[in-house]
C-alpha cells in the first residue's frame, strides 16, 4: 500500500495558514485541505436553518440532513452546501465566529473527522486548521505551528477582507481575532495548542514569500531528519 505524506499546519486566526498552505501545496504538488472551511460551511448551515451554533442536539439533527462537500477545481478548493458553492459566503467575520462555535461541539468534530482523515489516507496532503497535528492527524509526517503577533494577524485579515469587498476596520477585526483566539484556546474540545512535535514558525516579521520558504525549509528538515 502506497504511503502518502501529510503536513499539518496549525495556528491562530489570521496567521496566514491557508495562504502559506496553498502555496506549499502548489509547489509540492500536494492536495490542500482547508479544514476551517468545512466548519465554516457547517456554521453557515446552522445560521440558515435557525440552529444555535452551540446547540449540540440541534446540530445532531441538522448534520445528517445537509450535504457538505469538498470540490477541487483549477481555482482550488471549493465548499458546497447542498450543491451550492458557498466558498465566498463562508468568509465573513460572522461565519468565522460561527465556525469557532460549531467546531467546539464534540459531535460536530466527530462527524467531520473521518472526512478529513480519509482525504489524508489517499493523498499527499497539506492540511491546515486548529487541531490538525494534535487531533485530526496526530501522526502527520510534518507538523508546523504557524503564528504571528495579534497586530500583524489583524492587518493580514483586514487586507484579506477588504480585497473581498467586505467593509470593516482595524479595531473591529482586532476584536474579532481576540474573540476567536479566546474561543479556540479555551474550548473544552480540541483547543488550539501546539503539538509537542511541531516546529514553531513565527511570521510576524516575514513577508509571504519568506514565510513560504521558511515553511519549505522546515518540511525538508523534518523529512531529512526522519530518513537518517
Amino acid at each position: 500500500m502506497k504511503k502518502f505524506t501529510s503536513v499539518a499546519i496549525d495556528g491562530p486566526s489570521g496567521a496566514g495558514k491557508s495562504t502559506v498552505a496553498k502555496a506549499l501545496a502548489a509547489q509540492m504538488h500536494f492536495l490542500y485541505l482547508d479544514t476551517g472551511a468545512i466548519y465554516r460551511t457547517v456554521g453557515l448551515a446552522a445560521d440558515r436553518n435557525g440552529v444555535a451554533h452551540k446547540d449540540e442536539a440541534g446540530l445532531r439533527t441538522l448534520l445528517p440532513n445537509i450535504e457538505v462537500e469538498l470540490k477541487y477545481t483549477d481555482q482550488g478548493q471549493k465548499m458546497l452546501l447542498n450543491g451550492e458553492d458557498v466558498s465566498q459566503k463562508i468568509r465573513t467575520p460572522e461565519i468565522s465566529i460561527a465556525a469557532s462555535d460549531v467546531s467546539a461541539v464534540p459531535y460536530v468534530r466527530e462527524y467531520l473527522l473521518d472526512m478529513q482523515r480519509d482525504i489524508a489516507r489517499h493523498n499527499n496532503v497539506i492540511m491546515d486548521g486548529r487541531d490538525i497535528g494534535t487531533v485530526v492527524l496526530p501522526d502527520a509526517d510534518v507538523k508546523i505551528f504557524l503564528t504571528a503577533s495579534p497586530d500583524t494577524r489583524t492587518k493580514r485579515r483586514l487586507k484579506e477582507l477588504q480585497e473581498k469587498g467586505i467593509d470593516t476596520d482595524f479595531s473591529t477585526v482586532y476584536k474579532e481575532i481576540q474573540a476567536r483566539d479566546d474561543q479556540d484556546l479555551h474550548r473544552s474540545t480540541a483547543p488550539l495548542r501546539m503539538a509537542e512535535d511541531a516546529v514553531l514558525l513565527d511570521t510576524t516579521e516575514m513577508s509571504l514569500e519568506e514565510s513560504i520558504q521558511e515553511a519549505l525549509k522546515i518540511i525538508k528538515m523534518v523529512q531529512e531528519g526522519k530518513q537518517q
